[in-house]
């Protein structure tokens, strides 16, 4: 029952609350936003949900547009800005995907929506955290979100599309919190934000 609809229930209630407490924050941030980028402050990109339905996913957009001169984009590391490392370090770039929840999109809690680009590299065990809808913050993302291997992620998302419950969801907001204030596993090892996924060995 929780599954199916009071999960859904919970997610319209406090995505539609949360927007409306955090609209003035909301609003601060796009003007910073707008005034460090000289542009939109909103990134919007293709993402796949469940059953792999494409939806555009909705951020704050924390790098520049910056090319080299081919055109080709310079390196997160470069185009990542000082307001926008500040927004990301305390996990604000998310806050609009709180659209996504309230459009149905997303769900408050879920395995992470990733890039179109990855559907064909995943196995078919991967390929079943797409069972559910993707949300702003996940399992994985309280055992180490950017910090641990993609194969660990998968893992977990798969392990909480099977064991989905009510009390897990309290459990994985809660340990959110804590991970929003301690600002922990933001970066991977190797990069600034986690490097791409190039399928299984």
């Amino acid at each position: 029952m929780y599954k199916s609809f009071f999960k859904r229930l919970l997610d319209i209630l406090i995505s539609l609350f949360a927007l409306i407490v955090l609209s003035p924050l909301l609003l601060i941030l796009s003007i910073l936003l707008f005034s460090s980028n000289h542009s939109n402050p909103f990134f919007f990109q293709d993402r796949p949900g469940k059953k792999e339905k494409i939806f555009k996913v909705i951020k704050f957009k924390t790098m520049n547009d910056l090319k080299d001169s081919t055109g080709i984009n310079l390196p997160d590391s470069v185009r990542l800005t000082k307001i926008g490392k500040l927004i990301r370090s305390f996990s604000f770039d998310e806050l609009p995907q709180l659209i996504n929840v309230l459009k149905g999109d997303m769900s408050l809690i879920g395995p992470r929506p990733l890039l179109v680009k990855y559907l064909p590299l995943y196995s078919k065990e991967q390929n079943f955290r797409h069972q559910v809808r993707p949300g702003i913050t996940g399992w994985a993302q309280v055992n180490g979100r950017n910090a641990i291997s993609w194969q660990q992620k998968f893992d977990f998302d798969c392990w909480y599309v099977q064991n989905l419950s009510f009390s897990l969801d309290i459990k994985i907001f809660y340990l959110t919190i804590q991970k929003v204030f301690k600002r922990e596993g933001i970066n991977s090892t190797l990069n600034i934000t986690m490097e791409p996924f190039k399928g299984n060995k």
